[in-house]
């Protein structure tokens, strides 16, 4: 009862209410969910996608800027060969991966 008097002698006396303060938070709360976590939950979703496509013969680029070459995937690791060396395999995480390139879509663009 005494939350009903304040709310009515706040909005009678010019004060801002609880009412409008309650609604101004939470267009504000909405706002912040579509400026900032909803765009970064569709990001973190592609990326996602992008390394659950990763095969062996996949060109790659990393995080660090390195071209490479998948040759083995495993749970959370790749193996990736840099440059023409051979001997060049390095084993890496795969959140390091930031673009993939399948060997059929170069040969179809050409």
């Amino acid at each position: 009862m005494n939350n009903l008097i304040f709310l009515t002698q706040t909005a009678t006396n010019g004060g801002t209410s609880l009412i409008m303060m309650v609604f101004w938070i939470i267009i504000m709360g909405l706002a912040f969910y579509f400026m900032a976590i909803r765009p970064q939950k569709k990001q973190q979703r592609a990326m996602e996608a992008l390394i659950s496509t990763l095969a062996p013969g996949d060109s790659i680029l990393t995080s660090s800027g390195f071209y490479g070459v998948i040759i083995d995937v495993m749970e959370e690791v790749i193996i990736v060969e840099f440059g023409n060396n051979k001997n060049c395999r390095i084993p890496m995480k795969k959140s390091a991966v930031v673009e993939v390139e399948k060997p059929n879509t170069a040969e179809k663009e050409k």
